[in-house]
């Protein structure tokens, strides 16, 4: 493995890893590739599936907790139940399309990404509307299988709870992304990768269990965006004024969380602002 070591009052690393290239702001070659679109497709049916499998068990979980349904107001999945199906299939989704198109399913994490100068503008911008799209057809599924239910417990859609301020709900959000997206910087670096080659864990891992634990923390604030595909899917389906009312704190803070994300990884834990800072005095 290699290590840093210190020399004369300078740092050196035996580096056994190599970072990829920052990826250019516009790439016209990509837009001639089949991986191109097919990277598109898989974001599309990725979001798709996860707003279906996780809206259904939202609206699961309420049906069967209704008083004028069920005396058993402990019956269903339960909050815990919810932030496993969360967490569950975005380990799954990750898991089956990470070699496709890098598994993000999200337009924070893409937003993160293209800060971070890992996805070209093109592709951040078509991912992004793919998971917009996905997610409208995943809650459109729903709403078609079971209408009733569909309206009548929520349509899945992430409003601010009674009794908390915007403030409150921005700074879950903000937090909660924050979590997310440093997550999956940290279990895709490729200096961890190296370094930690001899521990086998599966880098959709740790990203599942990290919106697992965030939905546990604020499923009762906000009903946990962390996902603007996820919440402007719900929230169209859906269509009741209160989550559009709301709909900004979707986009506004998982936005901030992913931006802070990239910054404090690759300009603090990574060193990007010191070797910037290097590069300039030896050309200075």
């Amino acid at each position: 493995m290699g290590k840093d070591v210190e020399v004369g009052g300078h740092e050196y690393g035996a580096k056994d890893y190599q970072d990829p290239p920052p990826a250019a702001l516009f790439d016209a070659e990509e837009l001639t590739k089949w991986s191109f679109y097919r990277a598109i497709i898989a974001e599309f049916i990725a979001t798709l599936l996860f707003l279906y499998i996780t809206v259904l068990t939202v609206i699961g979980y309420k049906s069967q907790t209704d008083p004028a349904h069920s005396p058993d107001q402990c019956g269903g999945v339960g909050i815990l139940g919810i932030a496993w199906a969360f967490g569950g299939m975005i380990f799954v989704l990750v898991y089956c399309t990470a070699g496709i198109s890098g598994g993000h399913i999200n337009p924070a994490v893409t937003f993160g990404l293209f800060l971070a100068r890992k996805v070209t503008l093109p592709r951040a911008f078509m991912y992004i509307v793919a998971q917009c799209l996905g997610a409208v057809c995943g809650c459109g599924l729903v709403k078609a299988f079971q209408k009733t239910y569909y309206n009548t417990y929520g349509g899945g859609a992430n409003e601010l709870a009674d009794g908390y301020s915007k403030g409150t709900g921005l700074g879950a959000e903000i937090i909660g992304t924050f979590v997310l997206v440093y997550t999956v910087f940290s279990a895709t670096d490729p200096k961890r990768n190296a370094r930690d080659s001899h521990v086998p864990v599966l880098a959709p891992l740790p990203i599942g269990f990290a919106v697992f634990m965030v939905h546990l923390a604020t499923i009762p604030i906000t009903g946990t965006g962390i996902n603007p595909a996820r919440s402007f899917g719900a929230a169209v389906m859906y269509g009741k004024d209160k989550a559009w009312d709301d709909q900004w704190l979707f986009w506004v803070g998982p936005m901030i969380g992913a931006a802070v994300a990239a910054f404090y990884h690759q300009y603090v834990l990574r060193a990007g602002a010191v070797k910037a800072l290097g590069s300039f005095r030896s050309n200075a």
